[in-house]
């Protein structure tokens, strides 16, 4: 069990908002009973937070996680930067990796924008307002990023060896008109990357997110269904809320619990303020009954300028949750 934080450290996140402890938090904590305590709790040594979503330089990402006792990190973008993690230099790589492994943090997933745009050949549920010129300059970049997908996993793997992580995300594409008209392409496409990835000791993980083709907990389903099984999901519960999925208790029994390889947490379904609640206490539950054994990672996500507070008002809670002293 990680070790105990002064309780001076936690209040300096508390006391300036007293939305934390207000009426509402109250509401919020019975909205999550019931009580871990009912059965087996979910091992805090087992959250992880997105780098770039708790800082704004790798140095302060490392001296979050410290602060927090965590042991793992996710990674994506460079706290600050603008290179993402699946393709710096591998120089870069390996001094980011030495200081991670100095802290004592090791990498439990690295977050890559694979296949995060429009599949070739389709129509998007959201046609943008463009004129033809940039519509042929969107067209022929995201054909471009098609025809080099394989060189980007190649990118992408050669930077989880160097932080020795074998769990690479990717995408269904953008969401197109009629999202289940694309699984059987979308399957053999990801397929042939899941053959690259597993040679070389990889699981990929195709994320459910609103964006997508696959948005739901339900279209999560449908799409693994034609995958090979290396491939394994990344939940994140949240997504799910603008198709009126309900995350737990009822997409969660949806879930394939052999193929459920990593879970993110939202800061907005986790605090109070932002009125988006899910029932992290029952899935924390659940997630400890049914013998997971992935990590769970704070994806904080809020964008009106507090998102490193909000980043530790959510670990806060978190501890609250599982219960840690």
């Amino acid at each position: 069990m990680a070790g105990e934080i002064p309780s001076s450290e936690l209040l300096k996140f508390t006391h300036k908002d007293t939305s934390l402890i207000d009426r509402r938090s109250f509401l919020f904590a019975a909205i999550t009973a019931p009580a871990l305590a009912a059965g087996k709790s979910f091992d805090y040594g087992r959250i992880a937070v997105l780098t770039d979503e708790v800082a704004k330089s790798p140095a302060d990402a490392i001296s979050f996680a410290r602060q927090y006792n965590l042991n793992w990190v996710e990674l994506r973008s460079v706290p600050g930067g603008k290179g993402s993690y699946s393709s710096l230099d591998e120089p870069e790589l390996r001094q980011t990796a030495a200081a991670l492994k100095a802290a004592g943090l090791r990498v439990s997933f690295l977050n890559t924008g694979l296949l995060k745009f429009q599949l070739p050949g389709t129509e998007r549920v959201n046609p943008r307002q463009e004129s033809p010129a940039q519509s042929a300059a969107r067209l022929a970049a995201e054909q471009t990023r098609f025809d080099r997908r394989i060189d980007d996993l190649k990118l992408a793997i050669r930077s989880a060896h160097i932080f020795e992580v074998d769990k690479i995300r990717v995408f269904a594409f953008s969401r197109a008109l009629h999202p289940a008209s694309t699984y059987q392409r979308v399957a053999t496409i990801i397929g042939e990357m899941a053959e690259v990835a597993r040679k070389e000791g990889i699981h990929l993980l195709l994320e459910n997110e609103e964006s997508c083709n696959v948005a739901t907990t339900s279209e999560a389903v449908e799409l693994l269904k034609l995958l090979p099984p290396s491939v394994g999901l990344n939940w994140d519960p949240g997504n799910t809320l603008e198709f009126d999925e309900k995350p737990f208790p009822e997409g969660y029994r949806l879930l394939p619990k052999d193929r459920l390889m990593n879970v993110q947490i939202k800061a907005r379904n986790l605090l109070p303020q932002y009125n988006q609640p899910i029932d992290w206490t029952g899935i924390f539950s659940a997630l400890a009954a049914d013998g997971y054994t992935g990590k769970v990672g704070l994806e904080t996500h809020i964008f009106d300028g507090s998102l490193i507070e909000a980043a530790h008002k959510c670990l806060v809670e978190i501890r609250r949750i599982l219960n840690v002293t």
